[in-house]
Order: structure tokens, then C-alpha cells, then sequence
């Protein structure tokens, strides 16, 4: 099951705290997909996340976060700033997709946006975020700046969209599209069956 999320994105915070432990239940082998939202969104006309952008849609998203992270027994504190920019932490995950400490650094940064209300933006911030993952921080968010790394990040977007993702987080297995948190078990349930 592949697992496409924003750093940015509300109810990518409670699906990336909770999808690694659910698939190694069901025995399922996931792949973490950074991406970004903005092009995807800029393409249908908005310049801006739609909560922001319908008022009465933000307000419920919002309460229904509280709910959903109550619920959960997870952090939460609103960002005095929404949405934050997420670019250089989303070259981090695409450059180092493959390593065993990525599902930790994208925990860490969720945790550092949803329930700090930090600055990801910030280098300075990611760098905590690797540094206290044991991680030579400096040097890796240097290798995330790179041409290469830019390019990665592009292109992964580039395929969330040839791959009909419209929203985060979405979780693709097969052929088929699972868009939301609330469809992450729907999501594994499919693919259990496909392993079976």
C-alpha cells in the first residue's frame, strides 16, 4: 500500500501517526509518498487550502481534528499559521524515501506542525526534527536542498497527480484510490484481501 501525505495537510497528521502500526498488523508492506498539495490545487484555480477558502467547511475541519486526535489519544494544537509550507521537509521524505528512520522524521515533523503549532517551514526545525532521531541533520537537509532532491519532489508530485490524487492523505493499493483518514481501514482491508 503506497501512503501519499502532506506535511501541511490536517488529516494527513493522524493517519501518518497511525498507518506504519495498522499495516504491520495486517501484514501489509507500505510505501511513504511525499508530495505537495499546491500545485495540485493551484491547477483547479484555488491559491489557497480549501478551509481557508470556504469558511464553514475550516470551521468543521478544525473541531473534527480535536475529535478525531481526542479520540486517537494523540497531541493537538491548532498552527497559528495554516497552511504551513512544507517543501523542504516533503524534499527530505522524497530524497530519503528508502531509510528505515523515515517513518520517524515524518511522525516528527506531523508532531512538530499539529501538536507543537512549530514552523516546518524552518530548517532550523527539521533539523531538530533528524537530529533528535540520532541523524546528522545539517548535512542531510544540505543533501535535501540539492538539485536532485528538487527534482525527486517534482516528479513525485508530478505522479500524484497522474495518479488521480486530488487530496491527502490517500492511500493507493492496486489500482484503486482510498482518499482520507477515515478510509485508511478501508484502505487495508483491500489490500489484505489482494494478499490473500
Amino acid at each position: 500500500m503506497q501512503f501519499w501525505f502532506e506535511f501541511a495537510s490536517t488529516y494527513s497528521y493522524p493517519a501518518a501517526l497511525r498507518v506504519e502500526a495498522l499495516a504491520r498488523r495486517h501484514g501489509v508492506p507500505l510505501e511513504w509518498k511525499a508530495f505537495l498539495l499546491g500545485p495540485i490545487f493551484q491547477a483547479q484555480g484555488w491559491n489557497d487550502s480549501p478551509f481557508n477558502l470556504f469558511p464553514v467547511q475550516g470551521r468543521y475541519m478544525w473541531r473534527d481534528l480535536e475529535r478525531i486526535c481526542a479520540d486517537l489519544e494523540l497531541p493537538f494544537r491548532r498552527p497559528d499559521r495554516f497552511p504551513q509550507h512544507s517543501v523542504l521537509a516533503a524534499r527530505i521524505a522524497c530524497r530519503f524515501a528508502s531509510e528505515p528512520w523515515l517513518p520517524d522524521f515524518v511522525r516528527a515533523v506531523f508532531r512538530a506542525n499539529f501538536a507543537e503549532d512549530r514552523d516546518i517551514a524552518q530548517p532550523e526545525v527539521l533539523e531538530q526534527c533528524l537530529n533528535r532521531l540520532d541523524l546528522p541533520g545539517a548535512e542531510l537537509l544540505q543533501q535535501a536542498q540539492s538539485p536532485e532532491s528538487k527534482a525527486l519532489l517534482r516528479a513525485q508530485t508530478e505522479r500524484a497527480v497522474a495518479l488521480g490524487i486530488f487530496g491527502a492523505p490517500t492511500f493507493i493499493v492496486g489500482d484503486e484510490l482510498f482518499w482520507g483518514n477515515d478510509r485508511l481501514e478501508a484502505a487495508l482491508a483491500w489490500a489484505t484481501r489482494r494478499l490473500a
